[in-house]
Formats: structure tokens, sequence, C-alpha cells
């Protein structure tokens, strides 16, 4: 389920990618601020259930190179999706790189759970320094990744009705 693409010409092909947890967000939270997106006629990309299927992000990452903005929605669960992380990496370079505009959005959870990894977010990185499989370097770069996001100019659903 993807926005159209925007204007020829431009390598940018959306306006928007989202970046978020589904079983956190999907139904209660993205899927109204992509309607919000959609009616303000910002294509906006927002992956389905099926892309996430197979183990090839490379589409993905792709897409979040040709986007303007990304909106990094936080959720409870977010750490526990290597996916999430990993576009997390890629969003933040292609800040560093294209100037892409990154806006988080804390959804449900507070922001300093997520700077001094409490909880949930503690949790996800445990889990992911004790398996044997990991790429322990991959996990560092999550780690900053997330902490440098964090620090970055958004919002926190829980100062807005």
């Amino acid at each position: 389920m993807a926005g159209a693409s925007s204007s020829s010409g431009s390598s940018r092909k959306y306006d928007v990618f989202l970046n978020f947890r589904g079983e956190d967000t999907r139904r209660r939270f993205v899927c109204h601020l992509y309607e919000a997106l959609k009616h303000k006629a910002l294509d906006t990309f927002i992956d389905s259930e099926e892309l996430r299927k197979g183990d090839d992000l490379s589409e993905l990452l792709e897409v979040i190179q040709h986007s303007r903005l990304s909106i990094v929605v936080f959720s409870e669960n977010y750490a526990s999706s290597t996916w999430c992380l990993k576009e997390l990496v890629q969003i933040l370079e292609c800040m560093d790189r294209q100037r892409q505009i990154v806006v988080p959005i804390f959804y449900e959870v507070d922001p300093s759970d997520c700077r001094k990894l409490k909880g949930s977010f503690a949790e996800a990185f445990a889990k992911y320094e004790r398996d044997s499989q990991a790429n322990i370097e991959e996990v560092e770069s999550w780690k900053a990744g997330l902490t440098r996001a964090i620090g970055l100019s958004g919002w926190v659903s829980k100062n807005y009705e």
C-alpha cells in the first residue's frame, strides 16, 4: 500500500516515508497519520504486511533514499524490530547525505525511556547483545541511531489529546 510517485524529473519518489512498528501502531495511529498526509496531497510510503514477509530490506532502504521526509514513530516495542532499527540507520544516513528531514513521534512512550534504553528498549537491546548470531557492530549502530534520532525535535503523543 504506497502512495503514487511524485512529480517526474525529481529523484524523489515520495514526500514522506513512515517508519513504525506495525504491531504497536498501524491500526491505532499510523493509519490515521497516513490518511491525513494523503489528504494533504503528500505522496506517502507506508509498507504493507506482505512486504515484511521476506528478509530483503533493500526495497525499503531504496524508498527511504527517495523520500523528502521521514517520520519515525517510536512506540513501546519499536526497538524489538530489527527492520525498524535498520530503516532508522538508513534514515539518519539520508538526513546527513541528502538533508532529508526527520521527524520523531513518541507514540505512547516516554522519550527518556528511549534515550536511556529503559523498559522494552532495554529488553530489546539486551536480547540483541545476548544473541550469538548478532553483529555487535550493527547493534551498536542501532543504539547510536536511536540516541541520535531521539535528540531531534519532534512530538510526544502524551502531550496532545
